[in-house]
């Protein structure tokens, strides 16, 4: 595995290549030593995989509030997606500003987003599928949700937004649009 720091703090694209021959492929997708190096401190406690059916469609963007804050790391295993983290933390620099890289099986690309960041993606494939290692449980009392459209951020997803559930659409705005 290899890490490469990006332009938000703390937030890492993690790099994993596979090995080959004529059997097929072998990769280390999870390494706590190389992530540990990363900031990645704490165990992961939990794994969750998505299935999303239509290209296009946009989940998140997702965090949970301190102090269920939590380390995340999203690999696509299926079709591809445009992931994109968001700071949330109040004293960075990079404040509301969001990142995204284009996750497939084929680049071997994963994120590793910080505590004090939302996560969400597009949907560059049909059945798309994601892998999420958590350092937290899900707790539902801490959810919190920002608009996959809020001009406050201005993300640029690649596609036309196709399918929002009714909770991530009705997040509310974080600055009231004038």
């Amino acid at each position: 595995m290899k890490l490469q720091a990006l332009p938000l703090g703390g937030l890492y694209l993690l790099e994993s290549e596979p090995f080959r021959d004529g059997r097929g492929s072998f990769t280390r997708l999870f390494c706590a030593r190389e992530l540990h190096a990363a900031g990645c401190l704490k165990p992961v406690v939990q794994i969750n995989h998505s299935l999303t059916h239509a290209r296009g469609a946009v989940r998140g963007l997702h965090f949970q509030h301190p102090p269920y804050a939590e380390i995340k790391i999203v690999r696509c295993l299926v079709g591809a997606a445009f992931d994109v983290a968001v700071d949330l933390r109040p004293d960075s620099p990079t404040y509301l500003r969001w990142h995204a890289e284009v996750l497939t099986p084929d680049n071997g690309r994963a994120l590793l987003l910080p505590e004090g960041f939302a996560h969400g993606f597009q949907t560059l494939a049909k059945n798309t599928e994601l892998l999420y290692l958590h350092t937290d449980f899900y707790t539902p009392g801490a959810e919190g949700g920002l608009r996959y459209d809020d001009p406050a951020m201005g993300i640029q997803w690649p596609l036309s937004v196709g399918e929002v559930s009714d909770r991530d659409r009705n997040h509310p705005l974080l600055a009231p649009t004038p």
